[in-house]
């Protein structure tokens, strides 16, 4: 007997799934025990990877970083004029060219100009107007639409494109091994012999008749879902998730009708092939495959004169988006242009060549390089080879192969 003073009792831990209603709560539930144990350790484990993950990221960009520096340490500087075409939208725009004007004058190198694009004045017509003042290399300083406009002016005129990537996705930067986080090396590298010549893709939409040029492209262009993807990707999102933005979009587009049409494609060797009815969700044209973590292409080599083209449908709606994206994966994984073996629902057909021409019976959206070009029925894709001359860490001299105008 207790008395009414004395302290309750309490009741040992055993191996119990029940407690009684009286008991004090002193002793929990061995299940209780073990979720909390269970929890603890997945914490942990949790906590373990993301440190290893965020250690190895780390010295992967040291060790990048230690990399660039050798390269560069081992190049010459390059006393040539050079002429900055810069995207002022970007957040960084006003303090990075302040950061230029130190970095060149550091080096001594004095022929510099400062060209802005506008909204009426874009990386194009701000390439042409450094090439008529007598630049020697172009340097585009931000994303894939500023690198590409630029690079459509300079394309064919024997003048390095340098690069100095402050965008979202940098993915040409990306494709060419040039440093995206690391402004003082992508200078290092624009401001220094060592380029490499790659291919230019062309887009030429033939229903407008105030178009007089194709559009180029150094990465992957296309008509049909990834376009209407593009175009309905929120700027401001863009902003502030970067790339991610592209995905929210997909997702409103994923049961648009097909596109239905014709497909002329050239190869290599000038025989062509037509293709009628033919009915996809996307037609691309890819000058490089690479895109974060995944690999459209991973057979676009962007200086073999060839262009690889994807038709791409999916069928039984979203299980078909699934096998899509299976299929992406499993390519990025093998390294080759090949389907999942678990494909069920989704096609990837995938032809290299040197020019293709679609017609459809509706418009749709094209884009070039993620820069949308709005609806059209008639296009045209070519390819330029080693037409345009890029500063890149693992470059050659080309005043060898690129005598123009003889300078690297």
């Amino acid at each position: 007997m207790t008395s009414a003073h004395a302290p309750p009792r309490m009741i040992p831990c055993r191996n119990r799934r029940y407690r009684p209603p009286d008991a004090p709560m002193g002793c929990p539930p061995r299940t209780m025990v073990n979720m909390t144990r269970a929890w603890l350790i997945v914490l942990i484990v949790v906590a373990v990877a993301l440190i290893t993950v965020v250690g190895v990221a780390l010295g992967v960009r040291a060790a990048r970083k230690r990399h660039y520096q050798r390269i560069v340490s081992s190049r010459d500087d390059d006393q040539v004029h050079y002429a900055f075409i810069i995207n002022p939208s970007k957040p960084q725009a006003g303090a990075l060219r302040k950061r230029i004007a130190e970095f060149c004058e550091g080096r001594g190198l004095t022929q510099i100009e400062f060209i802005e694009t506008q909204l009426n004045k874009d990386g194009r017509a701000c390439a042409q107007e450094a090439l008529g003042h007598g630049a020697d290399v172009l340097v585009a300083v931000g994303g894939d639409g500023t690198v590409r406009t630029v690079a459509s002016a300079v394309s064919g005129t024997g003048r390095p494109l340098g690069i100095i990537p402050i965008g979202t996705g940098n993915l040409f930067a990306r494709n060419m091994d040039i440093p995206v986080d690391d402004v003082e090396a992508a200078l290092a590298v624009a401001t220094s012999h060592g380029s490499r010549m790659v291919d230019v893709g062309r887009l030429a939409i033939l229903d407008r008749d105030d178009e007089d040029y194709a559009h180029a492209f150094l990465i992957i262009a296309g008509i049909g879902f990834d376009a209407l993807m593009i175009d309905g990707t929120d700027p401001q999102l863009k902003k502030n998730i970067s790339w991610l933005a592209y995905f929210v979009s997909a997702m409103g587009h994923l049961f648009e009708p097909k596109n239905h049409g014709t497909v002329i494609l050239t190869s290599e060797d000038g025989s062509v092939h037509t293709s009628h009815d033919v009915m996809f969700r996307t037609f691309l044209a890819g000058n490089c495959g690479q895109i974060p973590m995944l690999s459209l292409m991973p057979e676009a080599i962007s200086d073999d004169g060839l262009l690889d083209f994807e038709l791409i449908d999916t069928t039984g709606g979203i299980i078909g988006w699934a096998s899509l994206f299976g299929d992406v994966v499993h390519q990025t994984i093998v390294g080759k242009a090949q389907q999942s073996p678990l494909s069920t629902n989704s096609v990837i057909d995938q032809i290299q060549g040197v020019a293709a021409e679609v017609t459809l019976k509706r418009k749709a959206f094209a884009q070039v390089d993620g820069d949308s070009l709005g609806e059209t029925r008639h296009i045209r894709f070519s390819v330029d080879r080693q037409a345009l001359c890029v500063r890149v860490p693992a470059g050659t001299d080309t005043s060898v192969i690129s005598p123009i105008t003889n300078v690297s």
